[in-house]
């Protein structure tokens, strides 16, 4: 039996694990700690749900993580550091505000930076190819490069968690981000690391099954903190490997991600609000108004998530044909972002209205 049956036999067998996983702590996560994971909060801005629901994701998906994980050993005969020690302490961050221990956002956001930082610098976590020239010789500065690395992680993680309001929003922007970069290292002929990423794919399709369009179990900030650590992860090292493509390809594959968070961020200041606090003005909330007044606020949930993903996976394919033009590129990732800006200036016109 070659190699590649027996990676294809290890995934099918992950897959039917993980499901049976995800269908056990769907049932029974509620019980934890006399129901601490559910999200039964439906006043703050982010709650467009009607019903208690488990936000028990992050569980279920570290779970099969670790499974995974032992798979990979097996296969491959390697222990994955980077992926281990940052996903796993960024879940952790996360699962303490799903179990409702009352920690600042500010707290929160340095207690993110602090581990990062440690294993960012000693592991050590770096960018190896970089479009823009003088960011070429500041690399080279082992402090500049952690300190660059860790903002992508920031901008990635955070990214992922504010956006994870609606079924299947994050999941799905997630699941297209790492089917592009399974398709450029599969074609690069980077299997082993391919089979990392679709074992983080399988995992998001299930999940996605117990979420979408209804849903039965949400993430959490722990599924959001851990999916985006390792999305941070699978795109610095794909973009380690390939230095043939540009690297502005990879800042249009996570554009609505990283800028979701860069926008909010100076629009609240402007607004006199806290940048680190959620309100309800972002994107996908005000798309979420104005699809609700066609469909209703409970189809809209769902309706949202396919609208919003859809126009992004056509706003990043023509990305695909000028892949290895870092000038091209490079227009094409400016031109998204005036785009989400004249987008999110007309539905918030609209729906102030």
């Amino acid at each position: 039996m070659g190699s590649e049956s027996i990676e294809a036999s290890f995934l099918s067998i992950f897959a039917l694990i993980s499901f049976f996983i995800f269908l056990i702590i769907s049932k029974y996560s509620f019980k934890i700690n006399k129901g601490a994971l559910l999200d039964n909060d439906f006043t703050k801005p982010q709650a467009f749900h009607k019903y208690p629901v488990t936000r028990s994701g992050g569980m279920g998906s570290i779970i099969c993580l670790i499974i995974f994980f032992y798979f990979y050993y097996l296969l491959f005969g390697k222990i994955l550091y980077e992926y281990i020690l940052i996903s796993f302490s960024m879940f952790l961050i996360g699962f303490l505000d799903d179990l409702k221990i009352n920690i600042k956002p500010f707290k929160r956001l340095l207690a993110m930076v602090f581990l990062l930082f440690i294993f960012i610098f000693f592991l050590p976590v770096k960018i190896l190819n970089v479009d823009i020239q003088f960011l070429k010789f500041l690399m080279n500065s082992h402090l500049f490069s952690s300190i660059f690395v860790l903002l992508c992680f920031l901008f990635v993680i955070n990214g992922a968690n504010l956006i994870d309001g609606f079924n299947g929003l994050l999941s799905i922007n997630l699941l297209i981000v790492n089917v592009v970069l399974a398709y450029i290292n599969l074609n690069s002929a980077n299997q082993e690391f391919s089979f990392l990423i679709i074992g983080q794919i399988i995992i998001l399709l299930i999940f996605l099954f117990f979420n979408f369009p209804y849903s039965k179990i949400f993430l959490g900030d722990s599924g959001a903190y851990l999916m985006g650590s390792l999305v941070a992860l699978n795109t610095i090292i794909t973009n380690n490997l390939n230095p043939n493509i540009s690297s502005f390809f990879f800042c249009t594959l996570l554009f609505y991600i990283f800028f979701e968070v860069f926008f909010s961020f100076f629009r609240k200041l402007t607004q006199n609000k806290s940048p680190i606090y959620p309100d309800e003005q972002h994107l996908h909330m005000l798309s979420y108004y104005k699809i609700s007044s066609y469909y209703g606020k409970e189809k809209a949930n769902f309706i949202n998530s396919i609208f919003l993903n859809l126009i992004y996976l056509i706003l990043i394919t023509p990305g695909l044909y000028f892949i290895e033009s870092p000038n091209l590129s490079r227009y094409w990732f400016f031109t998204l972002l005036i785009l989400y800006m004249i987008s999110y200036s007309r539905l918030y016109r609209l729906t102030k209205n």
